[in-house]
């Protein structure tokens, strides 16, 4: 895929953070736009300025990716709408921080009913418009934290790396089987977005805390240019796109340490990470 104009561009979680990035980007490269989001007024404002920015045409759907259903509904309506369908971005993300041993139940499957199957859903859902478009393209929204485990994040690491298998096996797929479909598994680090804000906890996380250190020590790279990033690898049909400096330096670190960056990082994470509380 050499360029984005005239092409039919799905993304989810698009009413904030690098979702509204990409559907900017995307606009103002002369696509047409399908978003969807949970949140319907993040979506609206999203849609106004894409069509301020120049898309061709946008639709707006309310939608919960983990609902298997409805992303199968989706992706055919949307189809049936365009007559086609080019890149699907499957971006929808949570957060849940706190060590296992603290997190509750309904919380694991919620980051999980999102993060991994909400992916999964869009990516089998839309693969084969994708296929029959003749030039199609998957990206998948993985994180810094597919490549690397930090403690606190078991369930987004495990999210976050089973997005990065499924991805690179199907980009694999679409190459034996000779298709026009590029699949991208994007790791972004720190961005600046509500994600941490948004994020549940376990009962001995502050969240307040939790999402002020996000904010202040770890989000360093805007959302646009996340979207900037993103979308010159996918004009580039890069298997894997880091974004953000951080994102490269751990990467590189975790490659070079090997399996010893774990004895570093739990160090380190004594030193910086927000204390816990203590549970009576």
């Amino acid at each position: 895929m050499k360029t984005l104009e005239n092409k039919v561009v799905v993304i989810t979680g698009a009413g904030s953070g690098i979702g509204r990035a990409l559907a900017l980007d995307c606009a103002r490269r002369g696509s047409l736009l399908a978003l969807s989001d949970v949140d319907e007024a993040g979506l609206a404002e999203t849609a106004d300025q894409a069509r301020a920015a120049g898309a061709r045409e946008v639709r707006t759907d309310r939608l919960d990716v983990a609902d298997r259903d409805a992303m199968t509904a989706y992706a055919a309506s949307v189809a049936d709408q365009f007559g086609r369908v080019n890149v699907v971005v499957n971006n929808a993300g949570v957060a849940l921080a706190g060590d296992l041993v603290d997190l509750d139940w309904p919380d694991i499957d919620w980051i999980i009913g999102i993060n991994l199957l909400g992916v999964l859903h869009g990516t089998k859902a839309f693969l084969p418009h994708l296929i029959a478009s003749g030039d199609g393209h998957v990206v998948n929204l993985s994180s810094l934290f597919g490549l690397v485990s930090m403690p606190g994040q078991s369930i987004y690491n495990a999210t976050k790396y089973a997005v990065r298998g499924m991805s690179e096996a199907v980009r694999i797929e679409m190459l034996a089987a000779g298709h026009r479909v590029g699949v991208t598994v994007v790791h972004p680090g720190g961005i600046k977005t509500a994600i941490a804000r948004n994020a549940r906890v376990s009962s001995r996380e502050d969240q307040a805390r939790t999402a002020s250190f996000f904010d202040k020590k770890l989000a360093k790279t805007t959302p646009e240019k996340a979207a900037e990033v993103i979308v010159a690898g996918v004009l580039a049909d890069k298997s894997r796109v880091l974004v953000g400096s951080d994102a490269h330096a751990l990467h590189w670190f975790g490659k070079l340490a090997g399996a010893r960056y774990q004895d570093v990082v739990a160090r380190v994470s004594k030193k910086v990470l927000p204390a816990k509380t203590t549970v009576v």
